[in-house]
């Protein structure tokens, strides 16, 4: 038997670094409370370095950084983005809002991510771009992504919303592709409540990226006194985030190398503890190839059935435990049949989506509460022997 708990043990929980509140009084007292003051300036500055990047603009939202990223790689209607169907529908929306269409293909059956064999047989003479998403923290396989859109000229986005101080050969996650979107949402790793970036890689987007960034004006240059007066240039919209929003992330970045140690300190704790399981054939841990540097965002774990990952959540919930399983496939959403296309079967897919659990995983989680979690996954399985 096990003795539910009395509180709830959330899926995820926010956490503060130190400084965030002291920096927050200080936007207050420096007069500045609107984007594009000394927080926001001293964020992109660490991110620019940190990422390798030509630069970086913050925004309010990774949503935002893609949208960004569709108005500059100038999607319009009859285009085609080749991306994965297990995603967040931000992935696909960007470019559905430019009358593109999506075209999803489906993923590999170990690391979750686009499956890099099946996007050449998706390339039509429409196709734009190609959109990766880098699925738990865990790099696409982007060499070969790579060379399949040089080979054919098409740009690259990757949609590295979870992939904050992951690495793919030594190269951080949104470094690689012309465009690179990263989230600050209260559920990654780094936050700051609400937030994203857009990560430049390619030098001839960096004007017309703070235009769009500036609701299509000029007003970065008028800042700049390169200008006597701003004016609109282009579409955009108010992309920026506020100086309070910048001043949290900036605390949080400071301390990104430590949060991330403690975070995959987490992820290791419970995938040691749950290898006999796999090892029984209860269930699958994630699978991370050898030249990938994951940053520990999302724990899950793979049951042999739908049936049993629906047994699992629920046994969970009745023991105080809230973990929660993933993406609905947006092929299969109501919006993705009507906007989007599928270029290839999508049986993993639709499998893994429906076997997948994702369990409680925060920056400060102590190892009590994971082993809580451990238990009931054990009973779950001792009691179906």
């Amino acid at each position: 038997m096990i003795t539910p708990l009395k509180r709830l043990i959330p899926f995820n929980k926010p956490y503060m670094s130190g400084k965030e509140l002291e920096y927050m009084v200080r936007a207050y007292i420096g007069g500045q409370l609107s984007g594009n003051g000394q927080f926001t300036r001293h964020c992109q500055e660490i991110l620019t370095k940190k990422l390798g990047a030509k630069g970086v603009l913050l925004t309010h939202s990774c949503t935002a950084a893609m949208e960004m990223a569709a108005i500059l790689f100038n999607a319009t209607f009859g285009d085609e983005i080749i991306m994965p169907s297990f995603t967040f529908v931000s992935t696909a929306n960007a470019f559905v809002l430019r009358g593109a269409t999506p075209v999803f293909i489906d993923i590999r059956a170990d690391t979750l991510n686009i499956n890099e064999s099946l996007i050449e047989g998706a390339i039509t003479e429409k196709t734009k771009a190609i959109a990766v998403v880098h699925y738990a923290g865990v790099p696409c396989e982007m060499d070969e992504i790579c060379r399949i859109a040089n080979k054919h000229g098409l740009l690259l986005l990757e949609d590295a919303a979870q992939g904050i101080q992951a690495s793919y050969k030594g190269r951080p996650l949104g470094s690689i592709g012309q465009l690179g979107a990263i989230s600050f949402h209260e559920t990654k790793n780094i936050i700051s409540g609400e937030g994203g970036a857009l990560v430049i890689n390619d030098s001839s987007y960096l004007t017309r990226a703070e235009i769009v960034w500036e609701k299509g004006t000029n007003r970065v240059n008028f800042n700049k006194g390169e200008v006597a007066k701003y004016t609109w240039l282009d579409i955009g919209s108010s992309y920026l985030p506020s100086e309070i929003t910048s001043a949290f992330l900036l605390a949080q970045l400071e301390s990104a190398e430590t949060l991330t140690a403690r975070r995959l300190t987490s992820w290791y704790f419970y995938h040691d503890k749950l290898e006999k399981y796999e090892e029984k054939q209860l269930l699958r841990r994630p699978i991370i190839p050898p030249h990938y540097s994951p940053n520990g965002h999302i724990y899950y774990i793979i049951l042999p059935s739908h049936q049993e990952r629906d047994e699992l959540l629920k046994l969970l919930l009745e023991n105080n435990i809230l973990a929660v399983f993933h993406y609905i496939p947006l092929h299969s959403s109501p919006a993705g049949l009507h906007f989007g296309r599928t270029a290839t079967d999508m049986s993993i897919t639709d499998d893994m989506s429906n076997r997948l659990i994702r369990l409680p995983l925060w920056n400060d989680i102590d190892e009590d509460i994971m082993n809580k979690v451990i238990q009931v996954i054990e009973h779950y399985f001792n009691t179906k022997k």
